[in-house]
């Protein structure tokens, strides 16, 4: 894995006194096994944005445009047409209050017994219509969850009339999407801008991502409710990656 100190240096022809365009996509579990701090974890990535928009500009670099959406993920074998969501890029701080708005209304329920369907979500996060705008630019992911992750495609999940299409068959095809190999599969478009911070259990797949470019993993226990979420360490090494 690199570090993020280690990545992004002199990439995407930086332009003199032109600010970046940064978007960032969060996936956030919104199971009922994360009720316990599922306002913490809400809190923390409204937090998010502002701090990082606050620290790229302490680090004289500026923000020309910055965009972020949410997707609230669940089980689809056991939530329906509750099992995903995808909020939309809200124009921060313009729509800051709609943003505010969208994740103050997500609330901890379903999921069945872990795992979940974050795999899935993280696709829809790299399907993103990210930005391209600026020669200088960021497509960032954030995943939120105290759980492990179904397999892609699993039998139970594909059931649901509600299971989206044309997901990858596996972790290494959502790998391949991730650092845009498979155009086909109509993954990141840019992996040179491509930045992804997991707030994870140390446990698989999230531990198979650490082999990945441009991942920086945050892990806690499984079930125990990210209590060890570090945003600032995340905000300072994504700051620092952006050269």
């Amino acid at each position: 894995m690199a570090n993020f100190e280690e990545i992004g240096q002199g990439v995407l022809d930086p332009v003199e006194n032109q600010g970046y365009c940064v978007d960032i996509s969060i996936c956030l579990d919104g199971t009922g096994s994360m009720s316990p701090i599922i306002d913490e974890v809400k809190d923390n990535a409204l937090a998010f944005c502002d701090k990082f928009h606050k620290a790229m500009e302490a680090n004289g670099k500026n923000v020309d445009q910055l965009r972020v959406k949410v997707i609230p993920f669940r089980d689809y074998a056991y939530d329906g047409a509750k099992a995903m969501d995808d909020s939309g890029f809200f124009s921060l701080p313009e729509q800051n209050k709609e943003f505010r708005a969208y994740v103050s209304g997500i609330t901890a329920e379903g999921g069945g017994d872990a795992p979940e369907s974050a795999l899935e979500a993280m696709a829809l996060a790299m399907r993103s219509q990210w930005t391209k705008s600026g020669s200088k630019r960021r497509h960032v992911i954030l995943m939120f969850t105290d759980a492990s992750a179904v397999p892609l495609q699993d039998p139970k999940r594909t059931a649901s009339e509600y299971y989206p299409a044309d997901m990858p068959a596996n972790l290494a095809q959502l790998g391949d999407m991730w650092s845009g190999y498979s155009q086909e599969m109509e993954g990141m478009p840019e992996g040179r801008a491509a930045r992804m911070v997991l707030f994870v259990p140390n446990e698989q797949p999230w531990s198979d991502m650490q082999v990945w470019n441009n991942v920086w993993t945050s892990f806690s226990k499984a079930g125990k409710g990210l209590e060890e979420v570090d945003i600032d360490l995340a905000i300072n090494l994504l700051v620092n990656s952006v050269a």
